[in-house]
């Protein structure tokens, strides 16, 4: 059916006819001036796909009526332009992509993506050695090792290349994929077909609302969702509310865009924007670079927000400049932007559209700040580290407490590291990584960080050998700035040289600890630190043995790393005395935002962006090397450990089956509040002592061969037996921390997949318990994919997040939310009980159901299906289900 809007294309240069655009000023409506810019943008999209079909005119509407819709809960659909993936997401969406294919017999044009799909490989790199000392050949050897490791799931994402069209891969090893979003495949505005329109997306990473920084609309998904995206399904999607954040004044000299971002993330999760786009304005705005801003909305989902929105402005086009994209495209995008009212001056208040709430930052006051021990949200001021840390050792077990005995608090072990003693005692920091996207695409606190380390350096400082440092940049373009600058000598002197491009110790590829360091850790059970420039450090996420992480700027990562501890103040103790015997104070050697300032505009030019992704386009030798197959249908091999054909699709009807009550299901899982996808889904090594372990070594794999949990999602059975297999997983069942609970018919502890295969053998549905903030964190498809193979059919909990929800309904697993006022305790769960939930026929979205305990004792739960189109999923089966049949039928 032809758009009902196609009257108001237009086009863009009266002498560039086929330079065309919709104008939305023809809409002659006022409401349009006053909606957040980041509306504007969902409403061009519906406006440009109105088919009457997948897109209504009654959803352009509703979008334009968004002062009236937004607290309604209306349901709108959003057609992203692009669909981006990282390393351990890309693989699994290839994978079901040719299950999928191979289902309709490869019939085109169904067996093809329906928007572009960009692949950046960036997690796979892991840190190898103990201590990565420097030695110029470290990074290629790490990269070459690597792709002798993954070669088989390398071989099969290129042949994924070549076998769908709109597929595009960024070779392993290129950087960071939200850096490389940044730096180099944003668009900004696209031009397809002669058509201009808003460049957005959606990814398959939490993080990728780090482009918002850059006036991109687009947030991270379920790799659920974003596979029904790349078939040709929008987004379905309840209109959110916008948060305007004004930001005003000046920031100190000495602060970074970490402390400002970390300032942001307690801040808005104190304001509550849960499931809410954050859209910034105001005067302080101008103050931000692009790099700024993209580490404020990279850290959106530590807020927990959907989106944290920057308006494209002159600032935006100078990054675009600077990072060599076309000159002769920047005069269009921005002359586009203008005509249909996308581009914003930041000191021009006329321009400031209706929010549903105003909160304010004022940058005076934000002060060098961490986070941590467990959380991102957890700020702790630079000058209150060590009392915080001093209290949180005592404090009760929990996310700013360890438990520990006062008579262990001041234990201290000594070591042999390479015939040197040295000794660990509680908060001593054992890993110090400048890593992760947040961080890593900003000049300012890079070069911070090396200018500290060049006059830490010519002090006589030093980094104690046995703390595992590292540097892994989120592109190649910091080693260019890094070295042109004169820095780069002094990083690796003291231990932070270039390790590899992508996202390594912020997911959890830290490597091991050299094995002394680990026999003390564990001799007295200390509480060690790692500190990091990431925006993760949950529980058992960044290294099994430190159990205190703190994120951190890259200038206080080398600062913590010199000093070897976290309990110091940095105001009154020096961090190091040298061999003179000198007392160097941190202030010392802080460098000043004016020395940061000049190396910046000197060192970060063009040139070194096209180079650099210049070399990426013709792609690396290891990645040139590998052999890929030419056939259309990808040739599974039964013997494999690393690629499966997907499980989700076996017994599957022509037609769904009606919704079954659960009837007498046990609790496999009771859990507490913010449990992470970090704690249910497979991530990191892999446990020689694990169900995952003892199925590959029986299958002749030898523990030095195991890999990654992230490197085998595509082996179901690998994935399945990780699932709740962290060790810091707190299970109310079994009353410790452990991947372990109750096989409730025997009362036996086991494996939580071993209990969950039982109750399969048996027959007997399962259900977890939990408390708030369900399933925060990253947005881990097998954090719904394992729980979904275990047998859990419902999930009983206080409050999601919303990925981790959307995931579950991609699953046609059930979130079940307790009502206001209700909580497992309240209502006298013990975990004990058997649960049965009475599902109608008649289904809608957010209806309350019936629980019914063995017990005799029921009570109501809201289902958290928050739209049509989630109720159709679950009525199929799940997303994929749904998506399958659909193909069929065509």
């Amino acid at each position: 059916m032809s758009n009902p809007y196609a009257g108001i294309v237009e086009p863009l240069d009266p002498e560039r006819p086929d330079h065309k655009f919709y104008n939305l000023s023809k809409l002659n409506d006022d409401r349009y001036g006053c909606l957040p810019f980041s509306i504007r943008v969902l409403l061009e999209s519906a406006l440009r796909n109105c088919d009457e079909f997948l897109v209504k005119k009654s959803d352009v509407e509703n979008i334009l009526n968004w002062k009236e819709t937004q607290k309604k809960s209306v349901e709108v659909p959003f057609r992203p332009a692009r669909v981006i993936l990282q390393d351990f997401t890309n693989f699994p969406r290839v994978r079901l992509l040719s299950a999928f294919f191979l289902l309709v017999s490869y019939r085109p044009p169904l067996a093809e993506t329906d928007c572009i799909l960009v692949v950046v490989s960036d997690h796979c790199l892991k840190l190898r050695s103990a201590v990565v000392n420097s030695t110029s050949d470290s990074l290629q050897k790490n990269q070459d090792l690597e792709f002798q490791r993954n070669r088989e799931r390398f071989e099969f994402l290129k042949w994924g290349s070549q076998a769908f069209k709109k597929m595009r891969i960024i070779p392993p090893g290129s950087g960071i994929v939200h850096q490389v979003n940044l730096e180099y495949l944003a668009r900004v505005v696209f031009k397809e077909d002669g058509l201009y329109y808003p460049d957005s997306l959606v990814g398959t990473d939490s993080h990728t609302t780090m482009i918002d920084g850059l006036g991109v609309l687009g947030w991270g998904v379920g790799g659920i969702e974003a596979e029904a995206v790349m078939l040709g399904q929008p987004i379905s999607m309840v209109l959110p509310e916008v948060i305007g954040y004004r930001v005003v004044g000046v920031p100190h000299k000495l602060i970074t865009s970490t402390d400002i971002v970390l300032t942001v993330t307690k801040h808005l999760r104190q304001v509550g924007v849960v499931g809410k786009f954050v859209e910034f304005f105001g005067e302080g705005v101008a103050q931000l670079s692009i790099a700024d801003r993209a580490t404020i909305a990279n850290m959106c989902p530590e807020y927990g927000a959907t989106a944290a929105f920057f308006p494209v402005d002159s600032t935006s086009m100078k990054y675009l400049e600077q990072t060599g994209r076309d000159t002769d495209k920047l005069k269009y995008i921005e002359e586009y932007l203008k005509k249909v009212g996308l581009f914003r001056d930041y000191q021009d208040k006329s321009q400031d559209p209706d929010f549903t709430e105003v909160v304010e930052l004022d940058l005076a006051t934000v002060v060098p700040c961490c986070s941590g021990p467990k959380r991102p949200q957890d700020k702790v001021a630079v000058t209150d580290m060590k009392k915080d840390f001093e209290d949180c050792l005592g404090a009760k077990q929990g996310f700013k407490g360890f438990g520990v005995a006062a008579e262990q608090r001041n234990v201290c072990v000594q070591f042999d590291y390479n015939g040197t003693e040295f000794s660990l005692s509680h908060g001593c920091v054992v890993i110090a990584a400048i890593t992760s996207c947040t961080n890593t695409s900003n000049p300012s606190v890079m070069l911070a960080a090396g200018l500290l380390a060049k006059k830490a350096v010519e002090a006589g400082l030093s980094v104690k050998p046995y703390i595992k440092t590292s540097l892994s940049p989120g592109s190649g373009v910091v080693t260019h700035y890094l070295q042109d600058s004169g820095v780069m000598s002094s990083l690796a002197q003291l231990g932070f040289e270039v390790v590899g491009y992508g996202c390594m110790t912020c997911i959890g590829n830290s490597g091991p600890l050299p094995e002394s360091v680990v026999e003390a850790i564990t001799k007295s059970d200390l509480v060690v630190a790692g500190v990091l420039s990431g925006n993760r450090n949950f529980e058992g996420r960044v290294h099994p043995n430190t159990r205190a992480n703190y994120l951190a700027s890259p200038p206080l990562v080398i600062a913590y790393a010199i000093a070897g501890t976290v309990c110091i103040d940095f105001d009154k103790e020096p961090l190091a005395v040298n061999n003179s015997g000198k007392k160097i104070f941190l202030r010392d050697i802080w460098p000043t935002r004016e020395e940061i300032q000049d190396v910046e505009r000197k060192s970060v030019i063009p040139r070194m962006f096209k180079e650099v992704y210049e070399k990426i386009e013709k792609g690396n030798k290891c990645w040139s090397n590998l052999k890929a197959s030419s056939d259309k249908l990808y040739s599974w091999d039964t013997s494999s450990t690393y690629i499966k054909l997907p499980p989700f699709f076996d017994g599957l009807t022509s037609e769904p089956l009606p919704p079954r009550s659960i009837i007498n299901a046990y609790v496999l899982l009771n859990l507490g509040d913010s449990v992470t996808t970090d704690h249910i889904s497979p991530a990191g090594n892999i446990a020689r002592n694990s169900p995952a372990a003892n199925y590959l070594s029986s299958r002749g794999l030898a523990p030095r061969d195991f890999n990654s949990y992230g490197s085998r999602r595509g082996n179901d059975a690998v994935m399945a037996r990780g699932t709740f297999a962290n060790i810091r997983l707190f299970n109310k069942l079994v009353g410790k921390q452990g991947p372990q609970t109750l096989y409730l018919p025997t009362g036996e502890t086991m494996s939580v997949f071993d209990a969950a295969e039982k109750y399969q053998q048996d027959g007997l549905p399962l259900l977890v318990l939990a408390g708030k903030e369900y399933g925060s964190g990253s947005s881990r498809d097998w954090a719904a994919k394992g729980p979904f193979l275990l047998g859990i059919k419902a999930v009983l909990a206080e409050s999601y997040e919303r990925i981790h929800r959307s995931n579950l309904v991609g699953m046609g697993i059930i979130p079940l939310e307790y009502l206001p006022g209700d909580t497992a305790e309240a209502l006298g769960l013990t975990g004990h009980e058997r649960y049965t939930i009475v599902i109608p026929k008649i289904l809608e979205p957010r209806m309350n159901l019936t629980v019914q305990l063995d017990t005799g004792k029921s009570f109501q739960a809201c289902m958290r299906f928050d739209t049509d189109v989630e109720l159709t999923y679950f009525r199929h089966g799940g997303i994929l289900n749904y998506m399958v049949r659909k193909m069929l039928k065509q």
